[in-house]
């Protein structure tokens, strides 16, 4: 099992471009031992992308690290264990654009990393995304907007927030076909909605017509991330891959 120190970072911008997915399509999306996380009856899922510095070991105090551009595209999970019921996200796929993520991911920290191109820009109120892959493609323009539309939250901008600020446990598939988890923390939490102006994801295009819509978008911008493995949960017996 992986054991990593605690990192740290500063995320220059995170993005959530949410979905709302078929239950029965989103269930075929994830491993067994996992089951889709509803809202309103819906499945969630989505792209995460972040653009953050400064990433390093936690006791490194120096304002030093790495610069790093990620994407995960990701569905939110229910789990059972022996101490409960958790939530989280099952990340089917993560890219970098650094090859020292990718050389670590999977093997000093959880989630294997793909390699990927980006090309994003932030403009004032806008943002641009394009991930370019060898198997996966994403084009995506939002806009900060100060009124938070969804169907999934009904309006409800503290509730979309709070699905997923508590859902910080990601799942991903490691090198050998197990499950590693890691969590993300930070004490700023604060998103804003935005627009979608535009979205394409080769991996949610996809599916079959109808079944994943885009619903919504949030940015958090210029907060502190930790980086570690769950204390707390136990593993998900399961295989990664269906």
């Amino acid at each position: 099992m992986i054991r990593m120190p605690r990192f740290t970072s500063t995320v220059q911008h995170r993005m959530l471009i949410n979905y709302r997915v078929d239950p029965v399509v989103a269930r075929s999306l994830v491993p067994a031992g996992m089951r889709p996380q509803l809202v309103d009856g819906s499945a969630v899922a989505g792209i995460c992308h972040i653009q953050q510095n400064q990433l390093r070991p936690a006791w490194l105090k120096l304002p030093v690290g790495l610069r790093a551009e990620s994407s995960a595209h990701r569905i939110a999970v229910e789990w059972d264990d022996a101490t409960g019921t958790h939530s989280g996200v099952y990340v089917a796929e993560r890219h970098s654009s650094s090859p020292l993520v990718r050389l670590a991911g999977g093997r000093l920290v959880p989630g294997v990393q793909k390699r990927a191109r980006f090309r994003s820009s932030v403009g004032g109120d806008l943002i641009h995304l394009e991930l370019d892959s060898p198997a996966t493609k994403v084009s995506a323009d939002v806009e900060l907007t100060d009124e938070f539309r969804s169907e999934l939250w009904r309006d409800d901008l503290h509730a979309a927030s709070e699905f997923f600020r508590c859902g910080s446990v990601g799942w991903s598939p490691s090198h050998e076909g197990t499950l590693e988890a890691l969590q993300i923390d930070t004490v700023g939490w604060k998103v804003v909605p935005a627009i979608a102006l535009s979205v394409e994801s080769s991996y949610f295009d996809a599916l079959p017509a109808g079944s994943a819509v885009v619903d919504c978008v949030l940015v958090l911008r210029d907060v502190p991330f930790d980086w570690s493995i769950p204390e707390r949960v136990e593993p998900v017996e399961t295989a990664a891959a269906r």
